[in-house]
């Protein structure tokens, strides 16, 4: 059954919406959380009608006030939503207007086209500064844990192969080179969030003598030197989507990335590898099976990541075929940047609390990397240095690696005549590659895993993460 004409655009209708278009086309159920910054921005646009004088400073500091009154009730959990009112921009309105006759001036010049551009502008500033400061909390308790165990040597893999021996460190140091990508990621969004839509109106601004320059000030849209920064066309201001689909795509690089940590995290702390243990109060156990300690927490990271591709998916699908400028569809973008936050933030604390609670069993550990196979390109690297090309080498290597397994010997336990037979560039000397020590501070290079640059970079890390 329709209902009575909605007050707020029902002027040239003369029934309104039926009970299940209500249902159908609501977005408070979801979009109340923008409620701050909604009051933020009615407050500047206020401030900036008093400014040109479309209103009186009186009816200003009414509006003010009002509008102070009505977060405080947000924020006690004391307002009533209304999903007749559609969304959260007219449930404020109409409940500020109740007790300010001047909130009836409130939107003049304003749409709601421009006013929720302007609203999730200032919530992606501030959803990115959370983000940010969350990986920062990650990459803190990966720092921790290459500062209590860094000294650890294991193999590195490539293909799940055992390739090449690396300091703890300087593996856990590659999840913060990933993680310090995400981080600028946001800060990036955060900067092209910083220009201020209103005044845009539905589509082609007003003829009212608007400053849009004063109400960008008032919302701190601003650039490094304080100068107002205003977005510079209408029709785009009101109909981009880029905002949204920047912050998804931060969100879902931030996923990849701590699946891929997890993924390593769980394969470490099988009993095949048992490199770590993972901390009990981020793993479950079997319903069925007693000795079973699942490692919850890194499988729902992984879990997570296809949910944060997933939202940025449902973005692009959502925006491709829209024509200039505003369409309805667009309401449904929030429901995705909303989950991602709320996930990568989520992901981010367990992330930092699975890490920083993670135990490194080092016996383990020294044993997997005492294979002396893993050394076998610094054998090849030693014929490099007696002159042989690298190709020859490589080949002259294979061929004792392929001694090794005939009899079934360690590499680094060859005879020293039958390994001769194979290539005259190997020396009487050729088995010292086989030390670890030796092998570690050889490797002096910018990024390699030697002590001397990874001293450098927890140095790096230290000044970086504060």
């Amino acid at each position: 059954m329709a209902k009575k004409s909605q007050a707020t655009w029902g002027g040239r209708f003369t029934a309104g919406p039926a009970d299940l278009m209500l249902k159908f086309s609501e977005s408070v159920s979801f979009d109340h959380r923008l409620a701050p910054f909604d009051i933020a921005g009615s407050k500047a646009h206020s401030a900036m009608l008093a400014h040109v004088g479309l209103i009186t400073a009186k009816e200003r500091d009414s509006i003010h006030s009002g509008l102070d009154a009505i977060l405080a009730q947000i924020a006690a959990g004391k307002f009533t939503w209304s999903t007749q009112l559609e969304d959260v921009h007219m449930n404020i309105e109409q409940a500020l207007t109740k007790n300010v006759p001047a909130a009836a001036k409130l939107h003049t010049a304003r749409s709601r086209n421009d006013q929720v551009a302007t609203d999730m502008r200032l919530w992606f500033k501030h959803a990115c500064a959370v983000l940010a400061d969350k990986i920062l909390g990650a990459q803190r308790a990966i720092l921790s844990v290459a500062k209590r165990d860094g000294d650890v040597l294991i193999p590195g893999y490539t293909h799940l192969q055992r390739a090449q021996p690396v300091f703890l460190s300087h593996h856990l140091f590659a999840y913060l080179e990933m993680l310090e990508r995400d981080r600028a990621r946001f800060v990036e969004v955060a900067d092209h969030a910083n220009w201020c839509p209103l005044g845009s109106g539905a589509i082609a601004g007003t003829t009212l003598p608007i400053d849009r320059e004063f109400t960008a000030k008032q919302l701190g849209f601003v650039d490094a030197k304080g100068r107002p920064r205003v977005t510079q066309n209408s029709m785009d201001t009101v109909a981009d989507r880029d905002l949204f689909i920047e912050f998804a795509t931060a969100c879902a690089l931030f996923g990849v990335h701590m699946s891929r940590i997890a993924e390593d995290l769980i394969i470490w702390s099988s009993v095949e590898f048992k490199f770590i243990d993972l901390p009990d109060t981020f793993c479950t156990g079997s319903s069925l099976m007693p000795q079973k300690k699942n490692p919850d927490s890194c499988e729902l990271l992984r879990g997570k990541s296809a949910r944060l591709q997933g939202n940025l998916h449902t973005l692009f699908v959502l925006t491709k075929g829209l024509p200039l400028t505003y369409n309805r569809d667009l309401q449904e973008d929030k429901p995705p940047v909303f989950d991602s936050f709320d996930q990568t933030a989520l992901s981010a604390d367990v992330l930092a609390g699975t890490i920083e609670g993670l135990t490194v069993f080092r016996a383990r550990c020294a044993e997997a990397v005492a294979d002396p196979a893993l050394l076998a390109t610094d054998l090849a690297d030693y014929l490099v240095d007696r002159g042989v090309p690298f190709r020859e080498a490589h080949h002259a290597v294979g061929s004792v690696v392929k001694l090794a397994e005939t009899l079934k010997l360690p590499l680094d336990k060859l005879p020293t005549a039958e390994v001769k037979k194979i290539h005259a560039g190997y020396g009487d000397d050729w088995a010292v590659v086989f030390d670890l020590k030796r092998a570690m501070e050889k490797r002096r290079g910018t990024g390699m895993p030697g002590p001397a640059q990874v001293k450098k970079q927890f140095a790096r890390w230290a000044k970086v993460l504060g």
